[in-house]
């Protein structure tokens, strides 16, 4: 074969930098998009925040408000004047408010007090040694106790045996000890704040916590006797054996349960280091009048322009380096907007289309949710599915019935006796509506459930009961025993 040279036409898709980049900010959660806005505004110095309410004529500048996207308009806040001469008994702090200092909050602040505060609170083990150098003990009791505290999870309870920790003290002092000393020491780690830290097991946990309580707590002496020697039957609901053993009958063990149940398993969890986590909705949906209204969250991001200063600085005929470079950062800078506005619009456009489809889930709870995949929302708004999985991934929605990721209002479906399609939403929300009436001392069981269901035309088997059930983390019924 002799080597020639040809010319085809043809037609491919090519993945341009700005569509790269459109795709990539489609798909930026919340937190991913203020983390990425924030760095191309550190690199890109022709871009800028749009702190101004309004947007002047003939600028350059492309704000994050979508065409399509349903807002009023904020009124400008005048700035201040600084008159010509101060009056001569008169201070500047008389006339200014001074600027509050780092850190702190100014008085006008109706922020949650919770916001303002450090994630990075003491740990457990931090509490606890802070009251064990507080109390008055020797110093080997107070090294026992450290140990101890080392020993102790998260939960609350020691994660060791005492023989172990006895053994590495006992290294460590070059002193034999006796377990009863480490159990003594234990003891009163127990009684520190938050109470029953340290204990081996649920029972000792239950046990300590009721025995901090006031003698004359009714249903106390019961109540020990119970997580002391009868925890395994409350566990397996043999309410008929715990009467006998208790001599108890039915409303008192009733009451006595009640009490057990008031306490705190896992009492540490009461202290806790970890940072909350928030979510901030992308798309508020509210009802106005008879309609619907979606609305994207002006929170989520800053709105951003051209700086015209330095725009202004690009000449056109000029080939320098420093020029050439601000052509480029000028042109990143508008592909970086378009791209912005451009996956604003998409996700409202999106959101409106779930708000539609699921009107009946906004009016009347999760039993009217209708069965939906991204193919419809795909088809109602002439995307891609792929494209329509990006917008609905960590995007979140503020409804008045709470805040839902765009996912939740995609469910499979089960046909219905009148040929119809019923939700799984829809489904589990009735499950768990019947379980909530069902009498506590028979308990509906699955194909009870799966009966019940049918006459309402809905037909699922057992086993799909017994999924939706378990998905909800609802026990089954012999574990859903209980007194009236």
């Amino acid at each position: 074969m002799k080597p020639s040279i040809q010319l085809r036409l043809g037609q491919s898709l090519a993945m341009t930098p700005q569509l790269q980049q459109a795709i990539r900010l489609l798909q930026y959660s919340t937190l991913e998009l203020q983390t990425h806005i924030q760095e191309v505004l550190e690199s890109n110095p022709m871009l800028e925040v749009d702190e101004d309410t309004g947007r002047s004529e003939g600028s350059e500048t492309e704000g994050l408000n979508g065409e399509g996207r349903e807002s009023a308009a904020e009124e400008a806040t005048p700035q201040d004047v600084i008159p010509d001469e101060l009056p001569v008994d008169s201070a500047w702090d008389d006339i200014y408010e001074p600027p509050s200092a780092a850190g702190s909050a100014p008085e006008t602040d109706d922020r949650d007090p919770y916001e303002s505060q450090s994630g990075d609170g003491e740990s457990l083990a931090d509490h606890l040694l802070w009251q064990v150098h507080l109390a008055p003990m020797s110093d080997q009791d107070r090294l026992i106790a450290m140990t101890l505290i080392d020993a102790i999870g998260n939960d609350g309870y020691l994660q060791d045996d005492l023989e172990n920790i006895r053994a590495s003290l006992s290294a460590q002092m070059e002193t034999e000890l006796e377990v009863e000393d480490v159990e003594a020491v234990l003891h009163l780690v127990q009684r520190l704040d938050p109470p029953s830290c340290g204990a081996r097991n649920l029972a000792e946990c239950l046990d300590i916590q009721l025995s901090e309580l006031p003698l004359d707590t009714p249903y106390l002496k019961p109540a020990r006797r119970l997580v002391q020697n009868y925890l395994d039957l409350l566990g397996n609901h043999d309410l008929k054996t715990l009467m006998r053993h208790l001599e108890l009958d039915e409303d008192a063990l009733h009451e006595t349960i009640l009490l057990i149940q008031s306490l705190n398993p896992r009492p540490g969890a009461q202290i806790s280091n970890s940072r909350p986590e928030y979510i901030v909705p992308d798309v508020t949906v509210r009802k106005q009048g008879k309609r619907w209204r979606v609305e994207l969250n002006s929170e989520v991001a800053p709105r951003l322009r051209v700086n015209s200063t330095y725009a202004s600085m690009v000449r056109r005929a000029d080939s320098s380096m420093d020029n050439t470079y601000m052509k480029n950062q000028l042109q990143e800078a508008r592909w970086f907007i378009k791209s912005l506005q451009s996956r604003n619009e998409t996700l409202l456009r999106v959101a409106t289309a779930i708000v539609e489809q699921q009107r009946g889930f906004l009016e009347y709870g999760e039993e009217a949710m209708k069965p939906l995949v991204l193919r419809d929302i795909a088809e109602q708004v002439d995307m891609h599915e792929s494209t329509i999985s990006r917008v609905t991934t960590q995007k979140y929605m503020y409804t008045p019935r709470g805040i839902f990721e765009f996912k939740y209002f995609f469910s499979s479906h089960v046909g219905t006796a009148d040929g119809g399609e019923c939700s799984a939403v829809a489904i589990r929300a009735m499950i768990r509506k019947l379980i909530e009436g069902e009498p506590g001392d028979k308990p509906l069981s699955d194909s009870k459930l799966a009966e019940l269901l049918s006459d309402k035309g809905i037909q699922v088997a057992r086993r799909t009961v017994a999924k939706y059930r378990e998905g909800m983390n609802i026990p089954s019924s012999s574990d859903r025993k209980r007194l009236n």
